[in-house]
Parts: C-alpha cells; sequence; structure tokens
C-alpha cells in the first residue's frame, strides 16, 4: 500500500500545474478599485492634454472664425516666419529662458537643501509643524500670493518698506523696479514652491537603508558628513528624474506668475512665451499665431527633456526612458 500511495505521489507531482490567468482581464477584476482611481486623472489628461493637440494644425493655418477650423486657409509656415520677425518674440524667448533657468538654479536646489534639513529634526511633532508651514504656500493661488506681496513690499504703503524706514533705512522698490522686480520675483517663487518640493525628497530620503548610516557612525562621520556622503548619493537617481523633467519647462514658465506680480512700472523681465500667447491669442484673438507660440515652445522643451536624458544616460544615470 505505502509503495501504491508513493507511485500515486509521483504522478500528481508530474501532472502540469494550472497556469495563473495573468491576462489584463484578470488584473483588471483583482483591482478594480486601483483602475476605478486611475478614471478621473486619465480624463483629465485625455481631455485637457491629448485632446487639443488636434487645435495644433492651427498654427499651419490662417484662422478666421467665418470659415471655420477646417475651412481657414493652410498657410504653411508663413505664421512662424511672422512671429519670429517680432520683436517682441525674441524678447519672450530671452525673458522666458532667463526666468527659468534662474527659477531652476533656485527653486529646484532648495527643496533639496531643505529636505536635508528637515530629515535631521528629530523631533517628531516639531518636523510635523514645520512641515505643514512649508506646505501652506503652495495651496494659495497666484492671485492670493500677488495681493501679500504687493501688501508687504509696496514701495509706498507696504509694511516692509514701513518697517526700514522706521529703522532709519530708504525706502526699496522691490516691485516697482525691474532688477529688484526680478530678485522678488525670484524670492516669492522660492517661497512658494520649495516647501511642496520636499515631499518626493524626503519620500526617497526615508527609503534609505538604516545601516547605512549605522556603518557611517562607526566609521566615525557626522552628521554634516552622513548628509554628503550617504543621504545625497542615495537620492541622487531622484534628483537627476527631476531635473530631466524640469529641464522641460525652460522654455514654459507661469503665467499666472508673471501676471499677479506684474504692473506698469516694470515692464523689462515680465513679456515672456507664456504672456505673449494671452496677448496674442486672448486679447488680439489672433489664435493662429497663438498656436504656433505654443507649438513653438513644445517642440523646444521635448527637445530639451531628450538631450539631458540622453546626457543623463551618458552619465551613469538611467534617466526618465
Amino acid at each position: 500500500m505505502k509503495v501504491e500511495s508513493a507511485s500515486l505521489n509521483n504522478e500528481t507531482a508530474l501532472l502540469p500545474k494550472k497556469q495563473k490567468s495573468t491576462g489584463w482581464l484578470h488584473a483588471l477584476r483583482q483591482d478594480w478599485q486601483l483602475y476605478l482611481l486611475l478614471v478621473v486623472p486619465l480624463a483629465f489628461v485625455l481631455l485637457f492634454k491629448y485632446t487639443p493637440m488636434f487645435g495644433l494644425v492651427l498654427a499651419f493655418k490662417k484662422y478666421k472664425i467665418a470659415k471655420g477650423f477646417w475651412g481657414s486657409d493652410w498657410v504653411g509656415f508663413q505664421i512662424f516666419k511672422e512671429i519670429f520677425d517680432k520683436p517682441d518674440f525674441a524678447r519672450a524667448v530671452r525673458n522666458t529662458l532667463m526666468l527659468n533657468s534662474l527659477d531652476l538654479l533656485f527653486s529646484f536646489t532648495m527643496p533639496i537643501i531643505l529636505a536635508l534639513l528637515l530629515s535631521e529634526i528629530k523631533s517628531a511633532r516639531f518636523k510635523k509643524i514645520n512641515q505643514t508651514f512649508l506646505y501652506l504656500p503652495h495651496f494659495f493661488s497666484w492671485v492670493i500670493i500677488g495681493a501679500l506681496a504687493y501688501q508687504l513690499l509696496s514701495q509706498g504703503n507696504g509694511a516692509v518698506n514701513n518697517v526700514l524706514e522706521s529703522m532709519g533705512f530708504n525706502r526699496v522698490p522691490f516691485l516697482q523696479e525691474d532688477t529688484h522686480w526680478l530678485f522678488s520675483y525670484l524670492a516669492i517663487g522660492v517661497w512658494q514652491s520649495m516647501g511642496w518640493g520636499t515631499i518626493i525628497y524626503l519620500a526617497s530620503i526615508s527609503s534609505i537603508n538604516p545601516d547605512l548610516y549605522e556603518a557611517a557612525t562607526v566609521d566615525g562621520a557626522g552628521r554634516w558628513r552622513k548628509m554628503w556622503n550617504v543621504t545625497l548619493p542615495s537620492i541622487r537617481m531622484t534628483i537627476v528624474t527631476l531635473l530631466i523633467l524640469n529641464l522641460g519647462k525652460v522654455m514654459d514658465g507661469s503665467f499666472e506668475r508673471i501676471y499677479a506680480l506684474t504692473n506698469k512700472a516694470t515692464t523689462e523681465y515680465t513679456t515672456t512665451i507664456p504672456v505673449l500667447v494671452y496677448r496674442w491669442g486672448i486679447e488680439s484673438g489672433n489664435i493662429s499665431r497663438a498656436t504656433a507660440v505654443g507649438l513653438f515652445q513644445a517642440v523646444i522643451g521635448l527637445v530639451l527633456v531628450l538631450i539631458a536624458n540622453r546626457v543623463a544616460k551618458k552619465l551613469g544615470d538611467e534617466g526618465i526612458f
């Protein structure tokens, strides 16, 4: 009987096991709640990101409302030749590159520094309080931030200038002179974005193996040395990935931020590509010209991302694709 039982077990073991279903329908049935959560963001992307791409054809047409979308005359690259000859276009490209490059230098690096400092705070309660105050500016609209900026930094009756005057200093035209406006623009941008930008870096820091810090302690490393030799190399991939993605925005910029802080006294740096799209497309009604500028901006951004991704791979990183 034992021999028969053993032989039956051997035969059973030799039978082919039933393969688990790995098709997309099986995955959909198993994790349908997760896929349901994707419906809203996917609908948003399809509706506001991909659907407007059909309108790019207007960059190659002389769009007239009376003739409609398809009935307007096809003019090829004539619209692009027109905008390249405009003095405002060259000025907008210069300002966009300058403002976004400076923004990348300060607004990209400050969240990294802030995340490193927050990760060193030992008190969990104090850390959460600081994070709450740092995240708060991200949820303010630029209309509110602009109003606060003029209440605080206005040369005439701004609170900061009132304090400076009471201390015996001269009033500073933070938002009423081009050079001062540039520094104020960058500082306000860093204040608004640095707290929210730390979230990804803090998540990356929390995933670092604690054994690395223990080994560094054994070797006699202090807190700054651990930060430099353990934390920064461990989050290098996160920094490179976000840097590549941010390089694609160098030709973009925030229309709301410019528009909330602009005024008639400072016009040197306020003409950017998003502002130009608004002026030509909304104010002047020249949809074809605005579409051509937007397409030019998107193509340059894509090229920058591809170049940055290739450079990152050449340097030994994985890149984003």
